[in-house]
């Protein structure tokens, strides 16, 4: 058996033969947000380490299947870009550059500019591919037209998307903090703020139930897939559901 066809087996799980590899294997392109905001939690795991175990996972997968996987980095630009090649040593690099970023605070001087990079890898990569965006979509509040803009192009394109949308859901979903003053900083910004959190939790919460109730519209719209995913979750149940979640339905 020369090769696997992954999208055949995500729908079956039963192995097919590719009768041309160049012609038919799938290319994931995995993008991920390396911007400030993801260093959060600064305790823990944040969801930079995160979303690097989740993209390292999905890019071993893709390969283990005969399908290729490269990767793109971004925060206000594109900062790092290995194209999809379809061998486990293209791994090798691509692995050291997401050991290289976690452990790095060179890369975390900018913020986070989604709406453009989309725009750039719609273009930059092969028609029809599977792009997978890896983000905490932070700062994106005011610029979701732009956003939206965007993955429609990405989906003009013929490219397949899928985007997991990283967070932590105690306190950045739910706002779960001590009722006592605390200074939030935006780490894309460095701005500081004094809040007593019982007194705007509530309203936080309004915000955030709204934003990600449009964004899941939108994704429904274009056709593009979002999982919404608490980084207090395994990510190989959030990437074993979410192969589940597509056999069946597709």
């Amino acid at each position: 058996m020369k090769n696997v066809d992954w999208k055949v087996y995500g729908k079956t799980n039963k192995l097919f033969s590719k009768k041309y590899e160049e012609e038919t294997n799938l290319r994931c392109q995995v993008v991920l947000d390396i911007s400030d905001s993801m260093r959060y939690p600064q305790k823990g795991m944040s969801k930079l380490e995160y979303g690097a175990y989740l993209s390292a996972a999905l890019q071993y997968l893709m390969i283990g299947q005969r399908d290729a996987a490269g990767m793109t980095l971004f925060d206000d630009q594109i900062r790092f870009y290995a194209p999809a090649k379809s061998k486990y040593s293209w791994l090798v690099p691509m692995f050291s550059k997401l050991e290289e970023v976690v452990g790095s605070t060179e890369y975390f001087t900018h913020k986070t500019a989604t709406a453009s990079v989309l725009h750039q890898v719609a273009m930059k990569f092969h028609r029809r591919s599977f792009v997978v965006l890896i983000t905490d979509l932070f700062n994106q509040f005011d610029q979701t037209d732009a956003l939206f803009k965007a993955m429609r192009h990405l989906r003009h394109e013929k490219h397949e998307v899928l985007v997991f949308h990283l967070l932590d859901r105690k306190t950045e979903q739910n706002f779960e903090f001590p009722n006592r003053p605390i200074i939030l900083k935006d780490l894309e910004s460095g701005e500081k703020l004094e809040v007593l959190p019982h007194q705007i939790r509530d309203k936080y919460r309004q915000m955030m139930t709204r934003f990600n109730a449009r964004f899941k519209q939108k994704c429904y719209e274009f056709n593009i897939d979002f999982i919404e995913v608490d980084i207090a979750q395994s990510y190989e149940k959030v990437l074993t559901d979410y192969l589940v979640k597509r056999r069946s339905i597709r």
